[in-house]
């Protein structure tokens, strides 16, 4: 036999079975994935292809324009995260030298920012405190100054909790000849938001917050306005797998035969079929009003104990995610360290400029019950009365 030319063995860790934790995940997402979604992303595989395929992804089409209430034909999945749909709408409606205006709040108008100024694009800045939302008048006061082509806002801004009113966005923008791009990764499914009737130019979300699929797929839509604007570039997209001209003809929006572009992620595509499917079949406006319904008692819980909510106004607290303010003499990683340890339950700390500040705690889709508002009101109640407090 001859001698093995094999200088790096097997690793030891995968000849071992793979271990993985049940835990209630209660933080800013990924959210816990119910038994349908999961059998549907652990089905077959099929060619991406495949007239099946092809099929699943026209149903899920139709899913996101009910889900975003629009009738956009350039409407589809990104195969990516919420992040990669957020490159998506900068690649493609920004070109160098254009000119963007970022309403900044928290940590995803910074990340759209850096992204615009990655692609050579004159990046103004609106910034609000965390915690704080946009004014019609404040929008308008940074399109008469900088006088931009896109502008950026966060529907859900999950670092801090906040979310933003859209009435009159749309309008506004379209008078000063500027589109309007929103995120929505973290309030889709969780808060109202009519993208054709508030005249939202690009939208986009992501498959693991409220729709309770893996990561891994996006919706996003372009408006006619927003697809007259792509069709119109001097220069083609950065990004040939981002290419939405490219991804249009894939899922079948420009009416021509469909071409191999990208392997996608099929079984992820099958678990964000399923995850649409269930929000159609529960309708939105009860997912709404779910969303708000245990929002309210959480908030409620919060202050019984004693804490300190972040965002001061209830109108503009996200359904979704909660934020509240580490209590005085706590560390929050101690909190957080606690709830997993001791209570099998994820809940998150600050992000970006919320690092340190607050606690975060997601109520999402399937997730998001009354049961679950008193789970972690009692883990937390736990927590405050057996972590260490300091004297300071």
């Amino acid at each position: 036999m001859a001698t093995s030319l094999l200088r790096v063995p097997p690793p030891q860790e995968l000849l071992r079975p793979l271990a993985v934790p049940e835990r209630l995940l209660l933080g800013p997402g990924p959210s816990n994935v119910p038994s349908r979604i999961q059998a549907a992303g652990g089905r077959q595989l099929l060619g991406h292809m495949h007239p099946e395929v092809l099929q699943v992804m026209d149903e899920i089409k139709a899913g996101i324009q009910y889900a975003f209430q629009t009738q956009n034909r350039l409407t589809l999945a990104i195969s990516g995260s919420g992040h990669c749909a957020m490159e998506a709408a900068l690649f493609n409606l920004l070109e160098p030298g254009d000119a963007v205006l970022v309403a900044i709040n928290g940590i995803w108008g910074q990340r759209a920012a850096d992204i615009a100024r990655r692609l050579g694009a004159n990046v103004y800045e609106l910034p609000k405190p965390p915690g704080k939302y946009f004014t019609p008048q404040d929008i308008e006061q940074g399109l008469v100054q900088h006088k931009p082509l896109v502008l950026f806002i966060t529907h859900g801004e999950s670092s801090t909790g906040v979310l933003q009113p859209l009435e009159g966005l749309g309008e506004l923008c379209h008078r000063h000849g500027c589109l309007l791009l929103v995120d929505a990764v973290a309030s889709l499914g969780g808060a109202p938001i009519f993208m054709d009737q508030q005249e939202i130019d690009v939208l986009y979300s992501g498959s693991q917050k409220v729709l309770n699929a893996p990561p891994g797929s996006a919706p996003i839509s372009f408006s006619e306005r927003a697809r007259e604007k792509l069709l119109k570039r001097k220069t083609k997209p950065p990004s040939f797998y981002l290419d939405m001209g490219w991804l249009a003809n894939y899922w079948g929006c420009d009416g021509e035969p469909r071409r191999y572009h990208h392997t996608a992620p099929i079984n992820s595509f099958f678990s964000l079929r399923e995850g649409l499917a269930i929000l159609a079949e529960l309708g939105l406006e009860s997912c709404w009003e779910q969303h708000q319904a245990n929002c309210t008692q959480l908030c409620q819980g919060l202050l019984d104990l004693g804490l300190e909510l972040f965002v001061k106004e209830e109108k503009a607290r996200l359904p979704t995610i909660t934020t509240v303010r580490v209590p005085e003499g706590y560390d929050w990683k101690d909190i957080t360290a606690f709830l997993m340890d001791n209570h099998g339950m994820e809940i998150a700390g600050g992000l970006g400029p919320t690092v340190g500040k607050v606690l975060r705690i997601g109520l999402m889709g399937c997730n998001s019950t009354s049961a679950n508002v008193e789970r972690v009101l009692r883990a937390l109640q736990d927590a405050l009365k057996r972590c260490h407090r300091s004297r300071l």
